[in-house]
């Protein structure tokens, strides 16, 4: 036996032991009747009602929780099941608008019953490891922990030289294009009563393309909707030290020219798809320059260490928001436990950073403000 079939046999296992992992979890994942059982959707229900116990919706629902479950249950088996509506509204996230389309809890535990025992299962199996959003053991934390990995494994090769290409999606769920997600529901699914039901939810948010933000189905499949973007950069450009968090991703590399090569096949694979590059954020600059990813700004000095500091336009938000904290404090339409539960939030937050100071002089205007300290408590002038 030469190499060439030695080569070829230790393909051929792989192939057949990767084939033999994907039956064994389309029999765990990909049936209908092992996925929507009365335990599965009792658990999603008991997961979907956390946090949001004073809804009134919630409370009706939890009243004869067991036998909403047993009616959605039927409703599913006999194929009857049918979308309520949205309850729409607008908020103002980071100081953009955000159009929210929120599902009744009814709908609510379905989502999160398919999601938790097949979707997420299914889907996730395409992500590769630097795709770090909404899924278990990942996050936020996760994807800059990644970055600042990939930064110093840089260093070691090439010391501060290199170029990053950060990009950005713009106006990401409004531009998912339905009949290509679809398209991957059904390869991922051979019961068609599963891809039917997922399909149906998709075009529950009407028209040819746009996913809904506050339902958790448009969180999952807009993760896998660029996948095969993810991969291409994988496996074909070899660009070893990139990432992507939902609509934000980077890549690294020693050469500016691969990096423009690469741009060219981002913008072809995102036409492709449907997909549109937020020219204003999409660029490529010097490592020396630092990165902005996930509200934070990555340098690499030049002894190797990574030093992040939070995005300037956060703080000036924060300080924005405790004066009109104060505000509402005087007007009376605010508690105080409220206002400093939110700040020891955000200075928690601010604790993975390198911002001492910082952190210094916004608890220096917090003190100002409401004059406040462990001893003293609020008191108002």
């Amino acid at each position: 036996m030469n190499s060439k079939e030695r080569h070829e046999n230790r393909y051929q296992r792989r192939k057949a032991k990767r084939e033999a992992k994907k039956v064994a979890l389309e029999q765990q994942y990909g049936d209908f009747d092992k996925v929507f059982t009365f335990e599965h959707l009792h658990r999603a229900y008991r997961c979907c009602k956390k946090g949001v116990n004073w809804k009134s919706s919630t409370q009706r629902y939890t009243a004869n929780a067991s036998l909403n479950v047993v009616n959605t249950l039927d409703q599913l088996r006999s194929g009857k099941f049918k979308s309520k509506g949205f309850f729409e509204f607008d908020i103002m996230e980071r100081g953009k608008p955000r159009h929210i389309k929120s599902v009744h809890i009814s709908e609510r535990v379905v989502q999160r019953c398919i999601c938790d025992y097949s979707l997420v299962p299914l889907f996730s199996r395409s992500f590769v490891y630097d795709n770090g959003a909404c899924v278990k053991n990942k996050g936020i934390d996760f994807a800059i922990n990644r970055l600042k990995r990939q930064l110093h494994e840089h260093y070691r090769q090439y010391g501060t030289k290199g170029y990053v290409l950060v990009f950005d999606f713009s106006k990401y769920f409004d531009n998912i294009n339905h009949d290509i997600l679809k398209r991957l529901v059904d390869e991922t699914y051979s019961d068609k009563r599963l891809s039917g039901l997922i399909n149906q939810l998709i075009d529950d948010f009407g028209g040819d393309k746009g996913l809904g933000l506050g339902s958790q189905i448009s969180q999952i499949s807009a993760l896998r909707y660029p996948s095969s973007i993810d991969h291409h950069f994988k496996e074909v450009r070899r660009v070893r030290k990139s990432g992507r968090y939902m609509d934000d991703g980077y890549m690294m590399h020693i050469s500016k020219e691969y990096l423009q090569e690469c741009l060219k096949d981002l913008s072809e694979l995102c036409a492709k798809i449907g997909i549109k590059l937020n020219e204003k954020k999409t660029q490529i600059v010097k490592l020396t320059r630092g990165i902005t990813f996930l509200k934070h700004r990555f340098f690499l000095t030049e002894t190797g260490k990574v030093v992040v500091k939070p995005a300037r336009k956060g703080i000036t938000r924060m300080r924005q928001k405790l004066k009109k904290f104060k505000q509402w404090l005087d007007a009376g339409r605010m508690e105080f436990s409220k206002i400093k539960d939110s700040f020891v939030s955000w200075c928690g937050h601010l604790l993975h950073c390198n911002a001492y100071r910082t952190l210094r002089s916004m608890k220096q205007l917090f003190r100002t403000l409401f004059y406040c300290n462990k001893e003293v408590g609020y008191a108002q002038s």
